[in-house]
């Protein structure tokens, strides 16, 4: 219930610093972090894409060699 709260009270204060008409007036330094962070987050993601890839190759191939061993 706590967390429920505190959720509410963090999404309203966010709305109330980024809106223009408020004193903070944070709108625009908020939408230059959002630039600035977005190629780096892109490329954090493509590199866990690639690890999750080149797990998923070794675990086929592991498993081809289980089948393999089986027959």
């Amino acid at each position: 219930m706590v967390s429920i709260i505190l959720g509410i009270v963090f999404i309203a204060f966010t709305v109330f610093s980024v809106l223009p008409g408020c004193p903070l007036n944070w709108g625009p330094d908020v939408i230059n972090f959002l630039k600035g962070s977005v190629p780096v987050l892109a490329a954090f993601i493509g590199l866990i894409c690639l690890f999750i890839g080149a797990a998923d190759i070794k675990d086929k191939k592991e498993a081809k060699k289980e089948t393999a061993k089986e027959e």
